[in-house]
């Protein structure tokens, strides 16, 4: 398997299937072996049963589901750990992320290991622009980074650097640039489109997203002064 894209979901039942099989539409394209990996986050609307539905007709579709919600960092926690490609590819399930850039992705991983993508126009209310560039800003001042868009899920990795990532903690997804680089990785950044959500709402607000942000950047900052390279040899 060459390629797993790795999809949370919580409530999403609007959305699911158009990303779905627009991703497949994409993917098919590529002429490599995928597959894709829907992690139903604890949904409690009608997300699970579509995708049931969904995995009847499209058999590169897996599904697995968490009993409880459990944030986006578990739920790819979980899929880092069952996917079965030598490249991930994250994606939101809201249908804001355009598949179409897939492809300008994974070809920046001929030289680097992780590509982040960056929204150049994002079609977010204004409150979540503002916000969105504040944290980014305190984000990159403490933990000495310059990466755009760290709130941008849409990134292809190798898989080998993702498995042993601490996902079990909450909030660590808004963190995979930082923790990869302490690995070692090679890091790009190239530019995304985003798009309007066309159905359901947000889980997000800023002042929600602040309150758990803070704690876990001190906690990522920890990390990095505490962290010893291992470099091994015989």
């Amino acid at each position: 398997m060459e390629l797993s894209v790795l999809i949370p979901a919580y409530n999403e039942e609007a959305c699911i299937e158009p990303v779905v099989r627009e991703t497949i539409g994409v993917l098919r394209g590529l002429g490599q072996a995928f597959e894709i990996v829907v992690v139903n986050d604890g949904s409690t609307d009608a997300t699970g049963p579509r995708l049931d539905l969904l995995r009847t007709d499209l058999p590169e579709l897996r599904v697995l589901r968490l009993a409880v919600r459990s944030g986006q960092s578990a739920a790819l926690g979980a899929a880092f750990r069952a996917a079965r490609g030598k490249v991930f590819v994250t994606l939101d399930a809201d249908g804001q992320n355009d598949p179409a850039d897939i492809p300008a992705l994974l070809a920046r991983l001929a030289n680097f290991d992780l590509c982040c993508g960056y929204r150049v126009n994002r079609k977010d209310p204004w409150s979540k622009r503002v916000g969105g560039r504040l944290a980014n800003a305190v984000r990159n001042r403490v933990l000495r980074e310059h990466i755009r868009d760290t709130g941008c899920t849409l990134k292809a990795f190798r898989a080998e650097w993702a498995r042993p990532l601490p996902m079990q903690f909450r909030g660590m997804h808004r963190f995979l640039p930082a923790l990869l680089a302490m690995a070692g990785a090679r890091i790009e950044e190239i530019p995304v489109n985003h798009r309007p959500r066309s159905a359901g709402r947000s889980k997000y607000s800023n002042w929600n997203r602040l309150k758990e942000t803070l704690w876990d950047l001190w906690a990522v900052r920890w990390m990095q002064k505490r962290h010893c390279p291992i470099r091994l040899e015989e």
